[in-house]
């Protein structure tokens, strides 16, 4: 709003109550990340579009489906396998590196919860 130079008053009128409840409610929903909601928010407040439009127009919907992102972190794993013998090392904090490393390789799409999740199983297999 300050780089716009937008007042306080013409915000109802820019971003309805409706328009930025139901971006929170996709991030509550899983829908899309926290991160990505940003992106959503600034082309909702720039354009007016829908927020579930945003979405489906620029494909930001959060990955779920856990094959692709199963196939994600064997390359992860596969790509750092020094990072590997230290996690299992006892360096279990390296856990944020590799979850960081499969929302890259899937674009930022991933659902978090689900990476973590799926990460310390195949990490913690021996």
């Amino acid at each position: 709003m300050n780089e716009q130079k937008i007042d306080v008053a013409a915000l109802p009128d820019r971003l309805p109550a409706a328009r930025l409840g139901l971006l929170v409610k996709r991030v509550k929903d899983g829908t899309i990340s926290g991160k990505i909601a940003k992106e959503v928010f600034e082309e909702i407040f720039g354009t007016g579009k829908d927020p579930d439009q945003v979405v489906r127009d620029k494909g930001l919907g959060q990955v779920t489906d856990e094959g692709p992102i199963r196939r994600a972190i064997e390359q992860v794993v596969a790509a750092n396998s020094d990072q590997v013998k230290k996690y299992k090392g006892g360096k279990t904090a390296l856990l944020g590196y590799f979850v960081g490393q499969v929302l890259k390789a899937t674009g930022g799409k991933a659902n978090p919860e689900l990476v973590n999740r799926l990460l310390k199983e195949r990490l913690d297999r021996p």
